[in-house]
């Protein structure tokens, strides 16, 4: 009897410990958050990912377990290749940073990543801190979707394009004379019709594993996975094998990221390998590895038999800094514009004030706004006269997040000038825009929806302007709200205004937030903007915007 109760008392006690083990579920980062690059220092992950046309760019992340992370740093405060990244003369939309890879070698962080559309040139910025400053080091020529390896024996390598091995420089200002440039592999049957790009490369047990995203078009539920090549040797030959390949929930498949772990042990290795959502734009999955004859196969259920399954819910990870449902707050969040402007020789964000969630659209015009004009508010001056607001200077943005969100802000409007509009949008190629236009002497508040259309230099030709609803105000002090609906089949906006900041007031209808890899190329964006139509000289204040996801 003594026996059968310690028995059951041993098994409560492993139920108990395996109920308190955090869990978490997928999306780890609901938000856009794409082509992932991480890697681990100590007992710390660090990761970069994608921004375009937004900046400061490169945002670097950290967490503790692959799950739960925050925002500490951004590698570049502007890119200067051109007006277009002024929105003169054509946009960057869609183009800019592209595909980083973040390395830690010899005490310090590396970044590497490619800027697309003309020049057309690379970036390599490095930091003894991932948290900054960044320094660039070397303009190395484009290749596409590169990963940076550093091997052992000191020679540097760049994996890019589908399969194709580069040999660099030491110093990484592009590739070295004489060193290797070749194509590892041809593709098969199987991925021939397909694409592989997103490279990232790791080195396990003295092999090299090069992880791929195969997009392959028109065969459904199998558009989007992740493969993988493996050799004894960097220069091959390379064997290939799928290591994920799954729906999950109503988006498809999921592909292009990495795999991070100890080189010498197959134990605590993780995935983070993204997916495209629609609206919401691409959101990393966090998974277990686990290492069967010596592939790194992704996500649960994973047997020689089967090839695994996306985590879907209440994944164990051995952290006590996980939740079950991963939060988005070190990446989205509200702000009150209160900060001041600290340490003139650090980050952007430091030197202005700004909260790190926030990125400007191209490259800000920094005179034209400010955080200490009047103590507690943005202030958004007019830069330059425009005719809409893809080419607007100085619109600031966030991510948006799923499955619901809200933001709003307070907006004082007694300075605008004749022609001006300010306010919030959900911003992409095709943007809902709940705006205040002065008319004279008069402000009226109005619900748009906007369609940009592109032409060359992705400069944009015009755009298509539906007014959906118009509300003439008296008052100067407006309360501006949208909410996106990114559950499935959904993707909608929704906006409401207030006019003492209790009473809300519905306006309009749903308006469509399409991810559209033509334009923008990214997941919609909350969007607080002020340009001028007609003369340069009014501004508006911003007192706060606060941010809820629900």
């Amino acid at each position: 009897m003594r026996k059968l109760f310690l028995s059951c008392l041993m098994a409560l006690g492993v139920v108990a410990t395996a109920l308190a083990q955090p869990t978490f579920r997928n999306p780890v980062i609901n938000a856009d958050v794409p082509d992932i690059s991480v890697c681990k220092v100590a007992d710390t992950y660090y990761m970069v990912s994608t921004t375009m046309h937004l900046m400061p760019g490169a945002p670097i992340m950290k967490s503790k377990d692959m799950v739960n992370w925050e925002i500490i740093s951004y590698v570049f405060d502007r890119i200067d290749d051109g007006d277009r990244y002024n929105l003169i003369g054509g946009t960057a939309y869609g183009q800019g940073q592209w595909a980083s890879s973040i390395r830690y070698h010899m005490g310090k962080f590396y970044v590497w990543f490619t800027a697309n559309g003309a020049p057309g040139k690379g970036f390599v910025y490095s930091a003894d801190r991932a948290e900054g400053p960044w320094h660039l080091v070397a303009r190395p020529p484009h290749m596409h979707d590169g990963s940076l390896f550093f091997d052992e024996d000191g020679r540097v390598y760049m994996f890019c394009e589908t399969g194709r091995l580069i040999e660099l420089r030491p110093d990484l200002t592009g590739k070295l004379d004489g060193g290797i440039d070749k194509k590892l592999f041809e593709l098969d049957d199987e991925e021939r019709g397909a694409l592989l790009e997103g490279s990232s490369v790791f080195k396990h047990n003295g092999k090299y594993y090069l992880c791929m995203i195969s997009m392959k078009w028109g065969v459904p539920g199998r558009y989007r996975r992740e493969v993988c090549y493996r050799a004894d040797n960097i220069e091959g030959p390379y064997e290939k094998k799928v290591i994920l390949e799954s729906p999950f929930e109503t988006y498809g498949g999921v592909g292009q990221g990495c795999l991070v772990g100890d080189e010498q042990s197959d134990k605590g290795w993780m995935a983070l390998i993204f997916q495209d959502r629609g609206g919401v734009g691409r959101v990393p999955c966090a998974m277990p590895v686990t290492w069967i004859d010596g592939w790194p196969m992704c996500g649960e259920r994973v047997t020689p038999e089967h090839e695994g399954e996306v985590t879907k819910a209440d994944f164990r990870v051995p952290s006590d800094l996980s939740k079950k449902h991963p939060s988005v707050n070190g990446v989205i969040g509200s702000d009150e514009f209160d900060r001041q402007p600290v340490n003139p020789d650090g980050a952007y964000h430091a030197r202005m004030g700004l909260k790190l969630y926030w990125q400007w659209n191209h490259n800000p015009v920094d005179e034209a706004w400010s955080l200490t004009e009047r103590p507690g508010y943005l202030r958004l001056k007019t830069a330059r006269v425009v005719d809409n607001l893809n080419v607007a200077p100085n619109t600031l943005t966030q991510r948006m997040a799923g499955p619901e969100c809200t933001g709003s802000i307070s907006v004082d409007a007694s300075k605008m000038k004749d022609g001006d509009i300010c306010g919030l949008a959900a911003l992409n190629g095709d943007s809902g825009v709940l705006r205040l236009v002065k008319r004279g002497s008069k402000l009226v508040l109005q619900l748009t929806e906007e369609k940009a259309k592109f032409g060359r230099n992705k400069s944009v030709d015009r755009v298509d302007v539906e007014v959906i609803e118009e509300v003439p105000l008296k008052k100067k002090v407006v309360y501006l709200r949208l909410h996106g609906d990114f559950n499935p089949r959904r993707d909608k906006a929704s906006f409401s205004y207030s006019l003492d900041g209790n009473e809300w007031i519905s306006i309009g209808r749903e308006i469509a937030m399409n991810f559209d890899y033509q334009r923008h190329f990214m997941g919609s964006k909350f969007a607080i903007f002020n340009y001028a139509t007609k003369q340069t000289g009014g501004y508006v204040d911003v007192d706060w915007f606060h941010f809820v996801n629900e």
